[in-house]
C-alpha cells in the first residue's frame, strides 16, 4: 500500500526454529505440527481449508461447506501482529531493576499467543541509558530462542526522545526524558542485536529531524508520538521519512489549542498512518470513528499498548514506584489516586472487536488493522495475510457480541495454543 513506508529486510534476523518441549501450557514438539485447518476465511466468512506445508501456506481451498459442523462459526485469520508491547502477564520489559529474563519472555510470548498474538514487538520506553542497554540486551537473547518460534522480529523504542512536557509526556518519568542523540541510539540498537525496527519520538525536540533522516537511511521506521509538534514540523517530519503516529490521541495534553494542536496535522497528511488504543478506555467512540474516517482501513494500526498488568487476574497491585494500581474486572488499569488511566490491560483482540462495534467495519478491515498493515509497515512479507508461500501463522476464533474467543493459534504452522473443550 502506498501510504506505508518499508524498512529494510535486512536489519532482519534469520528465524531458526528448532521446537523443544516448553511449559506445561505449551508444547512445542512433532506432534503439534498441523497440515490442514477449516473454518470461515475472514476476508469472506465462506468455508474453507487451509492446507501447510513444512510451516508455510501451501493451499487454500473454497468448500461448499465444512467437513465438521463444529466448525461452523470458528473463523481462520492471519495472526494478530501487535505493534506495542510494554509487557504481559506480569513481565515487564521496560522496568529498571526488574526481574526480566529469557523465560520472562517466553512466559509473555506464551501468554500472548492464547490471545492470538502470532508476532509482536516488545516495546521499551524512557529510562536510563544503562537500563535500556540492559533490557535490550537480554531481549537480544530471546528474539531468536526456538521456544519464542519466531513470534518476536523487532523491537519498539518508545522514547526517550519525547517532549519533557507534562500531558504530552505521559507516564513517561520525566528525568529520563532527553533530546534524540544518534550515537546513543546506535548503542542501544546495537545491544538489541540490530533489531530495533521502530523509534517513537516527539519531531519538536532538539535534534529530531537529523535523526528521522538518520533512520530512515538505515531502514528504520519512525513515528510520532508523545508530542505538540507544529503542523510546519509534523509536516517536516512526514517530509524527513516519519511514517506513523504511535496510539494518536493518547500522549497528548488534556487541554489544547482547538485550532493549533497535534492532532489535526497528523490527520490531514495521507502519508502518516495511525495506530490507536481500542480497548474502549483510551479513546471515547467519536475519537474512534473520526480517526478512522480520516485514514481508513488502509492507514490505521490497532495495537494494545498494553503493561505487564495484562492477562493479571483483577485486583490492587503495586506500580515500579509503590504506588496503588487497581485491574478492574472489565480490564480497565487505573490510578485511583489521581482517578487517571494506568496504562492497557487489554490484548490487542479486544481491539479488533471494539473497532467493529463503534465503525461498523468488517472483521476483514479490522483484522487488516490488526495484522496486515503492521505487518506491511515493517517488511514482513511472510505474514500478516492467508496466501500460498505465506508462513502458517494463523489465529482460529469465534466472535460473538464482538468478543474474539481465541480456539487455536498457530505459528509457523506449529499449534502453540488450543483452548481446551
Amino acid at each position: 500500500m502506498k501510504c506505508f513506508v518499508t524498512g529494510s529486510n535486512s536489519i532482519f534476523p534469520f528465524f531458526i526454529f528448532i521446537f523443544f518441549i516448553i511449559s506445561n501450557q505449551v508444547s512445542i514438539s512433532a506432534e503439534n505440527t498441523v497440515n490442514m485447518v477449516e473454518g470461515l476465511f475472514y476476508l469472506d466468512e465462506t468455508p474453507v481449508s487451509v492446507e501447510i506445508t513444512e510451516g508455510k501456506i501451501s493451499k487454500i481451498i473454497r468448500k461448499d461447506r465444512l467437513d465438521d459442523p463444529a466448525n461452523e462459526k470458528i473463523y481462520i485469520a492471519p495472526g494478530l501482529i501487535d505493534n506495542q508491547v510494554n509487557g504481559y502477564a506480569g513481565v515487564s520489559f521496560s522496568f529498571g531493576g526488574s526481574d526480566l529474563s529469557v523465560e520472562g519472555v517466553r512466559k509473555a510470548t506464551r501468554a500472548l499467543w492464547k490471545d492470538g498474538v502470532t508476532a509482536y514487538l516488545p516495546t521499551l520506553t524512557t529510562n536510563s541509558h544503562e537500563i535500556l542497554l540492559k533490557n535490550f540486551g537480554i531481549m537480544s537473547q530471546a528474539i531468536n530462542d526456538p521456544e519464542i518460534s519466531g513470534s518476536i522480529p523487532g523491537f519498539h523504542l518508545e522514547g526517550p526522545f519525547i517532549s519533557p512536557i507534562d500531558g504530552y509526556r505521559g507516564a513517561h518519568p520525566q528525568k529520563w526524558v532527553r533530546s534524540p542523540n544518534w550515537e546513543e541510539f546506535l548503542e542501544l540498537n546495537r545491544a538489541s542485536g540490530n533489531n530495533i525496527l521502530l523509534v517513537t519520538l516527539a519531531p519538536e525536540t532538539e535534534g529530531a529531524l537529523e535523526f528521522i533522516r538518520n533512520c530512515r537511511k538505515n531502514g528504520i521506521v519512525v513515528a510520532l508520538g508523545h508530542h505538540n509538534g507544529s503542523p510546519e514540523i509534523i509536516k517536516q517530519a512526514i517530509d524527513e521519512g516519519a511514517a506513523l503516529a504511535t496510539h494518536l490521541g493518547n500522549g497528548c495534553a488534556n487541554s489544547i489549542n482547538r485550532h493549533l494542536n497535534p492532532l489535526w496535522p497528523q490527520l490531514a497528511d495521507d502519508r502518516l498512518s495511525i495506530s490507536i488504543i481500542c480497548d474502549g478506555f483510551h479513546l471515547r467512540p467519536e475519537e474512534i470513528q473520526v480517526f478512522y474516517k480520516a485514514k481508513g482501513n488502509d492507514r490505521t494500526i490497532i495495537v494494545s499498548d498494553v503493561t505487564h498488568f495484562a492477562a493479571m487476574p483483577p485486583g490492587i497491585y503495586k506500580g515500579k514506584e509503590g504506588e496503588t494500581i487497581e485491574l478492574t474486572t472489565d480490564g480497565m488499569l487505573r490510578y485511583p489516586e489521581q482517578n487517571v488511566l494506568y496504562g492497557s490491560a487489554s490484548p490487542i483482540t479486544k481491539g479488533v472487536g471494539h473497532i467493529m462495534k463503534v465503525t461498523g467495519c468488517s472483521l476483514a478491515e479490522a483484522v487488516q488493522m490488526a495484522s496486515t498493515n503492521t505487518a506491511r509497515l515493517y517488511g514482513l512479507d511472510d505474514r500478516g495475510e492467508i496466501e500460498p508461500g505465506k508462513r502458517a501463522d494463523l489465529v482460529l476464533f469465534s466472535i460473538e457480541n464482538y468478543v474474539l474467543q481465541i480456539k487455536k493459534t498457530i505459528v509457523a504452522g506449529k499449534v502453540v495454543y488450543e483452548a481446551e473443550n
